[in-house]
């Protein structure tokens, strides 16, 4: 079913989770309706009033936030002490202050990954997880995207990508980049956030799409996504490679949707399967897996679209 009507925030506000971050949060729906966190991608990518549209605002109290350096939280593009395991803290500072008890956890592609970082630390605060598009930062996943395997299904938009960085330092694209995105030089820097997040916007769905390849030419996005996102990738995501995967066993008992666009580039099928399989496959009957031909990576594209709002739907019957 399509998203519902764009609806008005109850409250919104800034919590200040330590010294140096204030994050920005949304407080939507029905005020006494089921909790539901939405955890954007990225990281840096930011909400977007159309993320709560996955959402009935008759049944959920729908929670969203800015993470860390992202969108309307400050200090803006910030990289201090922002990293996976402070997100998870700032999630669980979010919950106390807006006196949730627990909360089924919704997130897409960088945001699939945070909402299992945090599910698997804290499992007794989850309902259940509704995710898309999922990526848990293995090596294997940032290098097919960033470094070389995406660029043989979209060689125009790689070496585009790729003419930003000088060819002696084209053996380690992510390190490359960062260097730049962390640099002194704004004239580079911007460059460099500009065609690192069009090389992912250009990606993003299975038909190119100029107007979603647009959001790149805004700079502040661009700089916040490009920074963070390869501060957080050029560290491994600040774990152990493949740990989301291995622990996965701390919430097979939890209700969890995934569901995973069949030609998505950005992060490909294999890992949504090797997540589905680790938390026991198609013997746990807590876990349902859906793959959708003809679609991407994107949120956007109608039929994850779709597919999101149903599986909201189908989880309003679980209670707190």
């Amino acid at each position: 079913m399509p998203p519902y009507a764009l609806f008005p925030t109850n409250a919104t506000g800034h919590l200040k989770v330590d010294n140096v971050h204030e994050i920005y949060w949304e407080d939507c729906g029905k005020k006494d309706g089921v909790p539901i966190i939405y955890l954007h991608g990225g990281p840096g990518g930011g909400i977007e009033d159309s993320d709560r549209q996955y959402f009935d605002p008759s049944h959920y109290r729908s929670i969203l936030f800015d993470q860390r350096g992202s969108g309307k939280s400050t200090p803006h593009a910030s990289l201090v002490d922002n990293t996976t395991w402070h997100l998870v803290s700032d999630i669980e500072a979010l919950r106390v202050h807006l006196g949730v008890e627990k909360w089924i956890v919704f997130g897409g592609s960088w945001g699939s990954t945070l909402s299992l970082a945090y599910a698997e630390r804290h499992p007794d605060r989850c309902i259940g997880l509704i995710l898309r598009g999922i990526f848990t930062l293995r090596r294997s996943e940032l290098e097919w995207f960033y470094q070389g395997g995406a660029d043989w299904l979209f060689p125009d938009f790689f070496d585009a990508y790729k003419a930003a960085i000088p060819e002696s330092e084209r053996g380690d694209m992510m390190t490359a980049y960062y260097k730049r995105l962390t640099g002194d030089n704004e004239e580079e820097k911007l460059k460099c956030a500009g065609a690192w997040s069009t090389w992912e916007t250009a990606t993003s769905k299975l038909v190119v799409d100029p107007k979603y390849i647009a959001k790149a030419a805004d700079p502040k996005w661009a700089l916040a996504f490009a920074r963070i996102e390869s501060h957080f990738f050029v560290n491994g995501g600040f774990m152990p490679d493949g740990q989301l995967i291995k622990d996965a066993g701390k919430i097979a008992h939890l209700p969890i949707i995934i569901i995973q666009g069949r030609y998505d580039i950005v992060c490909p099928a294999k890992t949504s399967w090797e997540l589905y399989q680790a938390l026991g496959g198609e013997k746990n009957s807590n876990v349902r897996y859906t793959i959708l031909g003809n679609y991407g990576h994107s949120a956007h594209e109608t039929g994850i679209e779709n597919a999101l709002v149903e599986a909201a739907d189908e989880f309003k019957k679980l209670k707190v």
